[in-house]
């Protein structure tokens, strides 16, 4: 059975990566976002850009966060709103690349 669209709407609602930062920023005692951005290592944009969902949380992200913050990887993607079970990682991934075009 297709799920109907006010449900994937739903869905969309609860992601909210707003939580997560600011989550972090109180559980580290850091001032803002500029000082969250030091703490990851990435650029203060990245922060702004994940903010204003134009960047997704990646994998590496939520793991420096895991690592800096001592909290499971599960709990963080839940204060995301991500409440999938597993990560599906695409089979294109494993693919090695097409070398007839490289030589």
């Amino acid at each position: 059975m297709m799920p109907n669209l006010t449900q994937l709407e739903s869905d969309e609602i609860d992601y909210d990566p707003n939580n997560l930062l600011d989550t972090l920023i109180k559980q580290l005692h850091l001032k803002n976002d500029a000082a969250l951005s030091r703490a990851l290592e990435v650029a203060p944009p990245v922060i702004s850009k994940i903010r204003h969902r134009r960047l997704p949380v990646g994998a590496s992200l939520l793991i420096r966060m895991h690592e800096i913050s001592d909290v499971s990887i599960k709990d963080l993607r839940a204060l995301m709103g991500d409440r999938r079970a597993k990560f599906r990682i695409s089979d294109k991934q494993f693919k090695p690349k097409d070398t007839e075009n490289n030589g």
